[in-house]
């Protein structure tokens, strides 16, 4: 007769089976892990370029802005002085 401290052989394998399944879920949780943080790592990646992009842009449009204002001003000077020969 088996003594209660005793498990049986269709115990021990249910039990087997479920640490095995446990052992798989956090295999397979540390993998989807490593791919979030890799993904989150090309994320950051992709936002800095983006980022330095936008940043890159903005300097032109003002650069660009000021150079209009300047021939603005400067056609309009030209204007006026035409309109002084007429």
């Amino acid at each position: 007769m088996m003594s209660e401290s005793m498990i049986s052989v269709d115990e021990f394998q249910a039990l087997e089976q479920k640490v095995l399944r446990a052992v798989e879920i956090v295999r397979h949780e540390r993998e989807a892990r490593a791919a979030a943080e890799a993904e989150a790592a090309s994320l950051r990646e992709q936002l800095n370029s983006l980022t330095s992009q936008v940043t890159d842009a903005q300097t032109n449009v003002q650069t660009l802005n000021q150079e209009r204002e300047a021939v603005k001003v400067r056609v309009e000077r030209m204007l006026r002085q035409m309109d002084e020969l007429l």
